[in-house]
């Protein structure tokens, strides 16, 4: 099977299981506003926790609930990073956002709302023991919160009406927490599901995470918005610096392909068990959305 399809198919699972997650909720716009984030997208941040836990001989059924927990983690993210006192944009996946199709209120709700779903979803019994679940919990806020995600955000929002552009380092500790810390969380739970030691999935993690936003800002300037179902050189146009602004495309290019390398030798411990996650990272810098 082609890395794609092995995408596609964690990405069925996830949809079953967010299926299964909205089934009890009322019939309301915000509900709708939930679901509608939810859908499409690569689904790539729950493919690595299923994965991870594939490999270290954790079953999907087992794991699935951290999966999807991550996606409506990530989907959250998306909503409030779109809205108008954000990035204000109205594209996401080729859609219009939540804040155009209803609006900023029923936005910021069913932002709030997927959040707390997340670690929801968390609690599950499936999951494992107590202790996994709590170290599971704990790992998701660190990674979403004030020492990642939103840390993150916040300095890229900061950097917006600052008076000189960010250096390189700067730009990389922005993004290690805006985009990597999430894909690092996502990649860790499986060994947190594992009981095993996460530290080659974390380098592994943190490398592709770095390498996954070069990809994006590398997207932004040369990708199709038609493909990439989102608007692009954005960042070009609020004059905000990039991995493309500061090292040049072929640089940013050449950067992005050696953190694969990077990323893939971290996984050396896992032999050919690890042929998924090797597929993963390649994918993180061809793909075209």
């Amino acid at each position: 099977m082609s890395f794609p399809a092995y995408l596609a198919a964690d990405a069925g699972l996830i949809q079953t299981r967010i299926d299964q997650a909205f089934a009890d909720l009322p019939d309301q716009p915000v509900i709708h506003a939930m679901r509608y984030a939810c859908a499409g997208g690569k689904r790539l941040r729950g493919f690595l926790t299923l994965e991870s836990a594939r490999m270290l001989g954790i079953a999907p059924a087992t794991s699935i609930a951290a999966a999807t927990a991550v996606e409506c983690l990530h989907a959250y993210s998306l909503v409030h990073d779109d809205l108008p006192a954000m990035d204000n944009d109205s594209l996401r996946r080729g859609q219009p956002t939540v804040h155009v199709k209803w609006d900023d209120a029923t936005a910021i709700l069913a932002g709030d709302a997927l959040q707390t779903l997340a670690f929801d979803l968390l609690t599950d019994p499936a999951l494992g023991t107590p202790e996994i679940r709590l170290k599971l919990i704990a790992g998701l806020a660190k990674a979403s919160g004030a020492q990642g995600m939103v840390l993150g955000q916040a300095l890229d929002i900061a950097a917006e009406s600052a008076t000189t552009p960010l250096t390189l380092d700067e730009i990389t500790a922005l993004q290690a927490g805006k985009t990597g810390a999430l894909i690092r969380f996502a990649t860790e739970a499986g060994a947190i599901l594992a009981e095993q030691n996460p530290r080659p999935l974390r380098a592994y993690a943190t490398a592709l995470g770095l390498a996954f936003q070069i990809a994006d800002d590398i997207l932004d300037v040369t990708g199709d918005a038609a493909i990439a179902g989102k608007r692009l050189q954005k960042d070009a146009a609020a004059g905000k610096a990039t991995f493309v602004s500061l090292l040049g495309l072929d640089a940013a290019r050449a950067r992005a392909k050696s953190l694969v390398s990077e990323a893939c030798d971290h996984l050396a411990p896992y032999g050919a068990s690890a042929q998924n996650l090797i597929d993963c990272a390649r994918f993180t810098i061809t793909r075209e959305s």
